[in-house]
């Protein structure tokens, strides 16, 4: 058994680690650390949580083999600055500190997509889990980054309200986000540099994502949509995806239609592809909290300490 720690347990990536780590057959939580709910029960916050995980949350911290670091956004440098961590931990970061800047201190953070860099991964001591939305799109276009069949990306993508994270904010009021849609930081969105540093690392060539990303008015999940010219035939460009994605444990190639409650409760990816003369639109479907951040960061741990890459992560998807 190895221990682990949460900093940021409080949170919705963080509380989504504990209901894993709780069943991981493998890891042992050691703490759950939060400033601002220190001396209450986890459970008392995610009810969720109640009989899975009674432990208190706490401001104090104790040596643990694995380390993640749930904290919000530009967060994590500050925290590793203030509290070393010993070179023998595994860290896994799923905020965005080090997904472009690598380096800090004595640690080079890998960046953890799986599906690209599971061999850089293995015996990693400093892991950047990816985005959501960037995994959702990096999934959907991986295979034809390989092939450098991309140039001009034109891409949608709906997120749910557990996207914006658990602050309060005037777009995450029900009265507000309930039967409602809308378009937010178009063509700016801070996971385009990210997509493109991996996508432009496979294309070899420059590449232009143009991405529209909405609030949806559902919890969790995202769907992506991404229109690209291309001459192949379909049965060409889906023996791509299929080949691409031959060994994956979480991705999923669909010949047929895909929905978002395939894979919402779940570290799985969907991908689904459509073709109209010389056009086509890769669909992908993830659940955010998972695949795009809690489950990913699982199955990074799982390759790390060189564990079977599904273990603890064998969910059902919530269909109905």
């Amino acid at each position: 058994m190895k221990s682990a720690g949460i900093i940021g347990a409080n949170g919705y990536t963080g509380s989504e680690l504990v209901r894993l780590l709780a069943f991981h057959p493998k890891v042992e939580l050691q703490f759950l650390y939060s400033r601002s709910n220190a001396g209450i029960k986890v459970s008392d916050i995610y009810p969720d949580l109640i009989e899975i995980c009674e432990m208190t949350l706490t401001n104090q911290t104790e040596e643990v083999d694995i380390l993640f670091l749930c904290l919000p956004h530009q967060e994590s440098k500050n925290w590793l600055t203030e509290n070393p961590v010993k070179e023998n931990v595994l860290v896994i970061d799923l905020g965005n500190d080090f997904r472009l800047e690598s380096d800090f201190q004595d640690r080079n953070f890998i960046y953890g997509l799986p599906e690209l860099y599971k061999n850089e991964l293995k015996s990693a001591k400093s892991i950047a889990n990816p985005g959501c939305f960037a995994t959702a799109i990096q999934l959907a276009l991986l295979p034809l980054a390989k092939e450098k069949l991309l140039k001009n990306i034109y891409t949608t993508g709906i997120t749910g309200s557990t996207g914006a994270g658990q602050s309060l904010q005037s777009t995450t009021h029900f009265s507000w986000r309930n039967d409602n849609i809308s378009a937010y930081k178009t063509l700016s969105h801070q996971h385009v540099d990210e997509v493109l540093q991996t996508l432009n690392q496979s294309n070899e060539k420059e590449i232009e994502l143009h991405f529209v990303p909405w609030r949806g008015d559902f919890v969790r999940g995202i769907f992506t949509s991404s229109i690209i010219k291309c001459d192949l035939e379909l049965h060409e460009i889906q023996e791509i995806y299929q080949g691409f994605y031959k060994d994956s444990a979480f991705v999923t190639v669909s010949e047929k239609p895909i929905d978002m409650k395939q894979v919402v409760n779940t570290n799985r990816c969907a991908i689904h592809i459509e073709k109209n003369k010389d056009t086509i639109v890769v669909h992908s479907a993830i659940d955010n909290l998972l695949k795009g951040a809690s489950g990913q960061a699982v199955q990074n741990m799982n390759i790390a300490m060189d564990w079977e890459e599904n273990t603890g992560l064998q969910l059902k998807p919530i269909a109905f």
